[in-house]
């Protein structure tokens, strides 16, 4: 699922801040990264499904391995973990209210937060 219109996509952000913000968010960056993209994942559990709430950009300028790169967001995914394969973003899946509800609310918490260190 596609979180349009969020007011993140096509933000751009000093990669350092970036990371303060998204670990603050409860967003994890672990070892999804290269030169070039960032991908932070915000894993939500309910019941005996598991969703992740994903927000991905690429530099600008720089390198990700520099502290000092510039980040460039994508549109935020919401998708669902289906153990062993992977996670589905599809169209056709089904994603619980609450979910959808708490990753809107992120979404803008982290649109107001960058808009903060701009």
């Amino acid at each position: 699922m596609k979180f349009e219109n969020t007011g993140i996509e096509n933000a751009t952000v000093e990669l350092e801040r970036l990371n303060d913000v998204m670990k603050e968010l409860g967003f994890v960056l672990a070892g999804q990264w290269d030169y070039e993209r960032v991908t932070y994942d915000k894993k939500f559990e309910l019941k005996d499904e598991v969703f992740y709430l994903r927000v991905q950009g690429y530099t600008t300028e720089g390198e990700v391995e520099g502290k000092h790169a510039i980040i460039k967001l994508l549109t935020p995914l919401l998708g669902k973990h289906y153990y062993p394969h992977g996670v589905e973003y599809g169209e056709g899946e089904k994603f619980p209210k609450v979910i959808v509800e708490q990753s809107t609310r992120l979404l803008n918490q982290l649109k107001l937060d960058l808009e903060k260190i701009k």
